[in-house]
Formats: structure tokens, C-alpha cells, sequence
């Protein structure tokens, strides 16, 4: 079940948002556990057994950790917990790939190859993850003590808004809330609003740019033009923008609506001067999470410089293989990797020099550039494709629709617009404001109601409907 769906616009959210209405404030929290374990079952009924386990008994163990005041023991039962966890991920998300890999260099070498059934990837098992990891490392740190209930703690792992694919919620950001919160009306008539604005991010601009991708990557590449080869790359590129944005905004949305303030994801990212910034602004959660737990305890800037150049190559290295086991998401990590280093020894400095709008063109390009390679999969492929985008041959095959020029014109306004001094007041407007008059109340409503109605239409006329950060 996604939230872009038939079944979880009109059938599980309504029904879940009466029933937390219906009970007291002891009672909500219990209200949402019961329908995320429902809406994780629903996607994954066989990993639900495990995902359980292994959370009850991580709560557990840190509940120990917290209570021990040997050095030692604390720091065992902490690898205990970091194990636990991360041995979940390599087994499901990586095992494949390095079994594969492991058969290819034993072919090399005249071996028999291992026989091994493939692993299912439990959905969003990398975010499942990175929030247990959390929780024990926060604990440990002593910036936050160990939530006293079961429930609590399954609560906030499992937590349907943001469980499948974020924003990462780090442990001592949410602790209090799990525990108490307020909610207001104005929040819930926000949290819908920003929800319908992250519907139709998804819906109506994310599915016209995939079904154009689509068409493109899946096509022949060895007919491919150098004008549907960046047309493809443009594409996708606004839709994994809208859709992971989008997806970020419905769980921003959602919490809110239930007295969560989840952390903002995305400030623009496509409007950077440098890759250095694209990362402060593009899945900042995931950035933040790999800063504070990563890149700091590796040393961060308080090394040598060329440990320091080393230590980023490593982080992205890592946040590469994070969103797949694939070489081109480890070579797509590398590849910002290599642009951030390069950030650090001159590249930001000629960027300040060239000023903005040349600085942001040059950044949306490296961008742009990065997102062929994580698209295509097999090497290849990739090699080919890159190849034919620089082949100068010119000219489309196949018709484009005005819906997609229009879409693609919208898709480039709502990316480029914070550029702009009036834009980044408009921004605010929309997304930084904790409360509004009644007129704007009364405006927001219908505005939300008004995307909520377009994006649940197209999501009945078309089965089109994929969602890229789902198998992450």
C-alpha cells in the first residue's frame, strides 16, 4: 500500500483518522501502532514477524545498555544492537548482490558457482533501519533515555507516515512527542494541505515525467538520439524530485494531522550553486543522519586534509550502496563524492566567481548527469546510454504530448522558483508557517481539496502509478 493509492485515500486514511479522533489521548498511540502494523502487513505480510522480533528485541537490549554503567558492557551491547540491525539490512538488501558478484569472480576463475535462492527485499528496510540505529546510538550518547514502553518504541520505528520511505526521524528529535504532544486544529488543517500538495506532487507531476522516463530507458539505446537520451535524463529527473519530495511531504503531512513534526527532507535542491549544497538541501535527513553518525565519528573536518577527502569518499561510497545493491549506486555515490571533494579543493570557489544562475545551471547539470547513472543498473547499458547522449544526433521518434510540456514547464517553475527572492517568501508561505488566518484557512481548504480531487481522478484513469524510494 502506497499513499498514492485507490485503497489508501479512501479507504485506510479516512477510516484511520475517525478512529484516532475517537479516543482519548492515553489510547492514540496504541490507535496508530495497530494501523501501522496493518499497513506494513498489508505490502509485507511475510517480513512482518521478523520486523517485530527484531524491534521488540532491540528494544530490549538497549533498555539494558541504558541501565549499565560499565564502560565495556555498554559498548558490547551497543555492537549488539548495531549488528542486529545492520545484519537485517545486509541480508536482505545486499546478500543477493554480493552472492552474484562472489559467483562472477568463482566463473573467473573456473569454480562451480554457489547455488543460493534470492532474497526478497522487505520494503523499506533501509529507513527501518537508519531509525533503530538511532535509537541505540542516542541512548548510548546519553542525548535522549530509553522510551519506557514497548508500544512506544514500535511505535516510532514502525509508524506508517514514515516508515516505507521517510524522512529519517532521528530518536532524540521525536522522543518527546511519542510521549506527549499537542495537537491543534491548525495542524491538522495544515498537515491535510501539505498532504495534498505532496499528492499532487506525486500524481500529477512525478507520474507524467516517469511515464516520458519510462518510455526512454526502456527503449533500444543503440537507436537512442542525443535528444531523447537528455530528454530521458531531464525526466527523470524531475520525477524523482516530485516523487521522493512528494512522498516526504504526505509524511510531513500525515504526521502532523496526528500532533508529529517530522523534519523537512527537501529545501529546494535544485536550485544549489554547488554539490557541497544540493546535499544540505536534497534528502537532508539521510545527509544529516550520515553526517552525525558517519562522517563526525570517522573524524570529520578535525583530521588531515586528505583524510578528510578520504572520509567523503567513504560516506558516499556508502550512501551510494545504501539506496541499492548495485555497482551503479555505488558509482553514483562516488560520483557526488568525487564533485565534493572537488567543492572543497577549488570547484565552490570558481562556482562564487561565476555567480548564481551559472553556478546553479552547472550544479543542475553535475545533478542531472548523476541521475543517469543511478537509473540504469546494468554498466553497460550506462556506458551506451552516455554514449548516445553525446553523439550528437538529433530529433524525437515519438510524439509528445501537450500534458507533458505543460507538466515539464510546471515541473521546472516549482523547482527553479526559490531561486528568486519573491520565491523563497512564496515558499515560506506554503511550508514554514505554523498557523494562518481564517480567510487563508478557508483558501488552503479548497486549494487542498481542489489537488486531493485531481490527483485521486488520475490515480483512477491510469494504473501508471510507480514510486521510486519504495524499494529503498
Amino acid at each position: 500500500m502506497i499513499f498514492s493509492s485507490t485503497i489508501f485515500l479512501l479507504y485506510f486514511l479516512p477510516i484511520f483518522l475517525i478512529v484516532y479522533q475517537l479516543f482519548g489521548k492515553k489510547y492514540k498511540n496504541y490507535v496508530i501502532l495497530i494501523a501501522s502494523i496493518f499497513f506494513y502487513s498489508w505490502g509485507a505480510p511475510k517480513f512482518i514477524v521478523i520486523i517485530l522480533t527484531s524491534t521488540i528485541l532491540d528494544f530490549y537490549i538497549v533498555k539494558i545498555l541504558h541501565a549499565k554503567k560499565d564502560k565495556l558492557k555498554r559498548q558490547l551491547l551497543l555492537t549488539t544492537s548495531i549488528v542486529l540491525n545492520l545484519g537485517l539490512l545486509a541480508y536482505f538488501k545486499y546478500s543477493n548482490f554480493f552472492i552474484e558478484n562472489f559467483n562472477v569472480l568463482l566463473n573467473s576463475f573456473g569454480f562451480e558457482q554457489i547455488g543460493w535462492t534470492k532474497v526478497v527485499l522487505p520494503i523499506g528496510i533501509s529507513f527501518y533501519t537508519f531509525q533503530t540505529l538511532t535509537y541505540s546510538i542516542d541512548v548510548y550518547r546519553g542525548e535522549h533515555a530509553p522510551l519506557k514502553k514497548l508500544t512506544d518504541y514500535l511505535l516510532y520505528i514502525m509508524s506508517f507516515p514514515q516508515m516505507i520511505a521517510g524522512p529519517i526521524v532521528r530518536f532524540n528529535t521525536i522522543a518527546s512527542q511519542i510521549v506527549s504532544r499537542n495537537e491543534t486544529f491548525d495542524d491538522k488543517l495544515i498537515g491535510f494541505y501539505r498532504f495534498s500538495i505532496g499528492l499532487a506532487k506525486k500524481v500529477l507531476i512525478a507520474n507524467v515525467m516517469a511515464a516520458q522516463a519510462q518510455e526512454i530507458f526502456e527503449s533500444n539505446y543503440q537507436t537512442l538520439t542525443s535528444s531523447e537520451a537528455l530528454l530521458g535524463a531531464v525526466a527523470y529527473t524531475f520525477q524523482i524530485y516530485f516523487d521522493f519530495s512528494g512522498y516526504s511531504d504526505m509524511a510531513i503531512g500525515l504526521g502532523k494531522m496526528i500532533g508529529f513534526k517530522f523534519p523537512e527532507n527537501f529545501n529546494s535542491p535544485y536550485c544549489s550553486k554547488s554539490i557541497t549544497e544540493f546535499w544540505r538541501k536534497w534528502h537532508i535527513t539521510l545527509g544529516a543522519f550520515m553526517k552525525d553518525y558517519l562522517y563526525i565519528p570517522l573524524g570529520g573536518n578535525k583530521v588531515r586534509t586528505r583524510r578528510i577527502y578520504f572520509n567523503l569518499a567513504i560516506v558516499f561510497l556508502l550512501s551510494g550502496l545504501w539506496h541499492g545493491a548495485s555497482w551503479n549506486f555505488i558509482l553514483w555515490g562516488l560520483y557526488h563524492g568525487v564533485f565534493l571533494i572537488l567543492d572543497r579543493l577549488f570547484f565552490m570557489k570558481l562556482m562564487q566567481k561565476l555567480g548564481g544562475i551559472s553556478a546553479t545551471i552547472i550544479t543542475f547539470t553535475i545533478v542531472l548527469f548523476g541521475w543517469i547513472i543511478f537509473k540504469i543498473e546494468n554498466l553497460d547499458d550506462l556506458s551506451l546510454y552516455v554514449s548516445r547522449l553525446f553523439s550528437n544526433s538529433y530529433g524525437v521518434s515519438t510524439s509528445l504530448s501537450n500534458e507533458f510540456w505543460v507538466i515539464l514547464t510546471l515541473a521546472i517553475i516549482f523547482s527553479f522558483f526559490a531561486a528568486f527572492k519573491i520565491g523563497r517568501k512564496i515558499q515560506d508561505f506554503f511550508y514554514a508557517k505554523e498557523s494562518y488566518s481564517l480567510s487563508t484557512n478557508i483558501g488552503l481548504s479548497l486549494i487542498s481539496i481542489l489537488l486531493f480531487v485531481l490527483a485521486l481522478s488520475s490515480i483512477n484513469s491510469s494504473d501508471f502509478n510507480p514510486f521510486i524510494y519504495f524499494r529503498f
